[in-house]
């Protein structure tokens, strides 16, 4: 079973062309819809007693357990944001942390059992209580950001000696490796603990480096960007998807769940939120999955 500890939220999102406000999403929502394309997947989040039961509904319509979301008085997490003409810079103008505040998450006795797991960005310290509970995983990836660097450094380096593999973008690899060159950067980080690391750029690709081996892919040119929130997640959720999907982590196996990941995520951006993921079928995937290889063949 392949489990995401993280964030559901309510978005409100401007960006130069529209504005939509309190949409469904969230680390774990965006993780969510994205995995349950390749397969099953639980997730592990708060809510608070504003969140509608339809939205839940939707979770369960697309194969999304919700066993381990708890729902406790309060409003749910939310999050305004702006981006900027090119699409590749947002600013934060409102944060509500609200009943995600005082989230401690608790995994389901079911969930203990799973054999993958994704710690979406949070408190490393709460990142490592959820390692507590997880009996035997067989994989286990973490996000983490800026802020956690900066601020708990030594709890994000406890936790990448624990992690199988992280996920960062650019700026994160620099700081955590203190290296300015983006593939010894990379390599950085591995000799912090995890065996492989995924470096997100964004509009750039991404990059994973595994021991001695380095792969690069550039992300899938869609013409028209709607939304890029959560492109990080959806992208961490496909890939992680795919993995417990192969229950294996072989390198060719690590560079097609890269693959998937592309793919998948270039769709997130069409739609505010997770809308073009609602409906996304596997038909469509392996459809642009194809455009893809045509288009990075040499």
């Amino acid at each position: 079973m392949l489990i995401c500890v993280g964030t559901i939220a309510f978005d409100t999102i401007e960006t130069p062309e529209a504005c939509a406000e309190d949409v469904l999403g969230g680390s774990a929502t965006h993780f969510g819809f994205a995995a349950s394309l390749l397969g099953p997947v639980g997730l592990v989040g708060v809510v608070g007693d504003d969140f509608p039961d339809a939205h839940l509904a939707a979770f369960r319509a697309r194969g999304i357990d919700t066993a381990g979301v708890q729902r406790v008085p309060g409003r749910t997490f939310r999050w305004a944001g702006r981006y900027l003409d090119d699409m590749n810079v947002r600013e934060t103008t409102d944060l509500q942390l609200n009943v995600f505040a005082d989230f401690d998450p608790q995994l389901p006795d079911a969930y203990r059992d799973a054999g993958y797991c994704f710690l979406a960005n949070g408190a490393p310290a709460i990142q490592q209580r959820v390692l507590d509970q997880l009996r035997s995983p067989r994989l286990v990836v973490a996000d983490t950001m800026n802020h956690w660097i900066e601020t708990a450094r030594d709890e994000v380096l406890a936790l990448l000696r624990r992690v199988d593999g992280v996920m960062v973008n650019d700026e994160e690899a620099r700081m955590l490796s203190g290296r300015g060159n983006l593939v010894a950067a990379a390599r950085g980080v591995a000799r912090l603990g995890p065996r492989f690391v995924v470096v997100k750029k964004g509009a750039h690709g991404s990059m994973l480096v595994a021991g001695d081996d380095l792969f690069l892919l550039p992300a899938f040119p869609v013409e028209e960007v709607r939304d890029p929130t959560g492109a990080g997640d959806c992208f961490a959720g496909a890939f992680m998807g795919f993995l417990a999907w192969a229950g294996r982590t072989t390198r060719r196996t690590l560079c097609r769940a890269l693959f998937a990941a592309t793919v998948i995520a270039s769709f997130n951006v069409e739609a505010f939120g997770v809308e073009r993921l609602r409906t996304l079928g596997s038909a469509e995937v392996f459809k642009r999955g194809k455009r893809f290889i045509k288009m990075i063949a040499m």
